[in-house]
């Protein structure tokens, strides 16, 4: 085949020594064994045409049969999916690093919350804050996820509590959405904690949030409940997540961090798209969570900043055929962890989970818990181009070599953004 007779790509990555490409059947989440299958390819190369996959196969029939306008080495490397962090409070004012001390030093994380410290903390400099700060501060945040490999993100409201407020986070995330090259995906969390003003009135703040709900839909695609001791209560859950389907959210919620208040019940009956963090729930339950369909969001970057003996149960959640995905939880309390990379070095050495799982549990089955399956978390046919190089031989070395950036080119839409 003559030069003019082949196909001609706009971008091919080549010599790819592992190409992770995570395809396979993308309208469902991986469970259980399928977990572990990356669909990878060795000795591989991929074509990028207007800013989608359009072929993937051998490096050798690269060379045959195809060309591209230009073309990446790889150099023998890891080549895989941009991470995607399904669980973030990316927008905030102010730093807890004093609290820190006192979490090291034996005091509770629900003891500095009843105290009015940790959430209610940063909620006070968080209004204080101009929505062009909070975007400039974001910014860079963002900038720094992006050059650790996050191409795609949720970021949750929660530190405004009160509709103005919420609304100015809310405007801020849009924001980052449109003039960021990151796919953003934006959260309500106005039921984050019960603000100070309304701790001898739960009622009338469980109202209030209720009643703004209509007025936040237009910026927000999810809506999330911190079911939790010392947040939200079942019951006060319950209200809320009947208001927000009737105004057509989808479901998201926080719940077995410190305690179980039932919030695998609510995810079941509500059919939340995820149940994020996890780590006190009863064995009993994880049949009826594998049964509803929602994913289950760890957190490993919570319990290893608080020093918590308590993990969430990953081994039995994947045996128990719950899909399971993995987030940073970026906030200024309980996980300033900015990098996928370092979660997943957590998940295999706290949740015990296996290099390839938690690698698909940062690609394809954290684009399922933010509904974006079909664009990003695998390199398949026809979807955004967001790949990784890593500067790494085999993808078990991403966990093993903890504490580095290993991202040392990164695609987005077939775009090279970092270099």
């Amino acid at each position: 085949m003559t030069t003019s007779q082949k196909k001609r790509f706009d971008l091919a990555v080549v010599n790819c020594g592992e190409l992770l490409t995570l395809a396979g059947d993308d309208d469902r989440p991986k469970r259980g064994k399928a977990l572990s299958d990356l669909a990878l390819r060795k000795n591989a190369a991929i074509g990028i045409s207007k800013g989608k996959i359009d072929w993937v196969g051998s490096q050798k029939q690269y060379r045959r049969s195809y060309s591209a306008r230009q073309e990446i080495n790889a150099e023998g490397a890891v080549v895989m999916p941009g991470f995607v962090d399904p669980h973030t409070h990316a927008v905030f004012a102010g730093s807890r690093e004093l609290e820190w001390v006192q979490k090291i030093t034996g005091t509770s994380y629900l003891d500095i919350l009843k105290s009015g410290g940790g959430i209610l903390n940063t909620v006070e400099k968080t209004n204080a804050a101009s929505q062009k700060t909070l975007f400039e501060k974001a910014k860079t945040t963002l900038q720094t996820m992006l050059a650790q490999g996050t191409t795609s993100l949720e970021i949750k409201s929660g530190y405004g509590l009160n509709l103005q407020q919420e609304l100015k986070i809310l405007k801020v995330i849009r924001r980052l959405n449109k003039e960021m090259v990151l796919d953003v995906v934006p959260t309500y969390l106005g039921a984050h904690v019960i603000p100070k003003s309304s701790q001898n009135n739960r009622s009338a703040y469980v109202k209030e949030v209720i009643e703004s709900l209509t007025k936040v839909k237009p910026y927000a695609t999810f809506c999330d409940v911190f079911c939790e001791e010392g947040a939200f209560t079942h019951s006060e859950s319950k209200q809320i997540f009947q208001a927000a389907k009737s105004a057509g959210f989808q479901i998201k919620l926080h719940a077995g961090q410190f305690s179980d208040l039932g919030g695998i019940d609510l995810a079941s009956s509500f059919h939340a798209v995820s149940i994020d963090h996890l780590d006190v729930i009863k064995k009993k339950d994880i049949p009826k969570l594998s049964d509803s369909g929602t994913m289950g969001v760890l957190l490993p970057g919570v319990s290893h900043f608080l020093a918590l003996k308590k993990h969430a149960p990953a081994r039995d959640l994947i045996d128990g055929n719950v899909p399971v995905a993995l987030a940073t939880d970026f906030n200024p309390g309980s996980s300033p962890c900015l990098s996928m990379q370092e979660i997943i070095h957590l998940a295999v050495l706290h949740l015990k989970m296996t290099p390839a799982e938690a690698i698909s549990a940062a690609t394809i089955n954290a684009a399922h818990a933010l509904g974006l399956a079909q664009q990003v978390g695998s390199l398949a046919l026809g979807k955004q181009a967001d790949l990784l190089l890593l500067d790494l031989d085999h993808y078990e070395q991403l966990p093993y070599f903890f504490g580095s950036n290993h991202v040392h080119t990164i695609l987005k839409k077939g775009i090279v953004v970092n270099a």
